[in-house]
């Protein structure tokens, strides 16, 4: 039997509760142990000795308050860029060089898996075949250099969070799976999925039903990311009245 586990994404404390000891008292108060570590509260690109002292001091203080980080991810603020799906190869370098950092990040908070947001195309790119192939093409070179370096580093997956809108690939669940099988040929840790159930909202018929996406591809999910919402848009509403 599966066993699922319930946690929560700490990009809530983004300004408000930025220590460990902070955020890692109140999962203590809510009874939750499974944390799934937002870079919203980490820049990965940190000076290094600043990212050493970090992340040694996020292990200590959820050890302390006996909390798991499950997998790092990577928030609202890198959601804002096109990181390995950029037009311009310069910026698109720096996408790899992010992922690359988070993924050095990761592996110093002793952090089994990280991943999330990986490539948004530009609307011009999008709208041309040609140019959404060659750019496509190019995301998944980017990732399998993410996905090498990874297991170097002792990790155990990388996870690809589908989108609700159709520049930021996979949209739907044809494309979950060709992204599966396309992204994991060759050497390095697995490509997983990180299903948001409230990311169906832009698509219709058995694409549009979250039960659909878990039922066909649950298993290669190894993160659902919940939320309160109504099938017609990304709301996050809150859970509580």
């Amino acid at each position: 039997m599966t066993k699922i586990y319930f946690g929560i994404n700490n990009c809530w404390a983004v300004k408000r509760w930025p220590l460990p000891e902070e955020w890692a008292e109140i999962y203590r108060k809510l009874d939750v142990e499974e944390v799934q570590f937002s870079f919203d509260l980490l820049d990965p690109r940190t000076n290094p000795n600043v990212l050493e002292y970090e992340a040694a001091l996020i292990k200590d203080t959820t050890k302390k308050y006996g909390l798991k980080i499950h997998s790092t991810f990577t928030g609202l603020a890198a959601y804002s860029y096109n990181l390995l799906g950029h037009p311009d190869p310069a910026l698109r370098a720096d996408g790899l060089d992010w992922y690359l950092s988070a993924l050095k990040v990761t592996h110093l908070m002793d952090v089994p898996m990280t991943g999330g947001h990986i490539a948004a195309k530009s609307v011009r790119q999008q709208s041309d075949a040609s140019l959404r192939d060659e750019i496509q093409r190019g995301v998944i070179e980017a990732v399998n250099v993410i996905r090498r370096r990874a297991a170097s580093l002792g990790l155990q997956a990388l996870l690809w969070e589908p989108m609700p809108v159709p520049r930021e690939t996979p949209w739907s669940i044809k494309e979950a799976n060709e992204t599966l099988k396309i992204s994991n040929e060759g050497y390095g840790v697995p490509v997983r999925l990180a299903i948001d159930v409230g990311h169906q909202c832009t698509l219709q018929g058995p694409d549009g039903d979250p039960y659909v996406w878990l039922a066909q591809l649950g298993s290669y999910s190894p993160v659902v990311h919940l939320q309160q919402t109504d099938g017609k848009a990304d709301r996050h509403w809150p859970f509580s009245p």
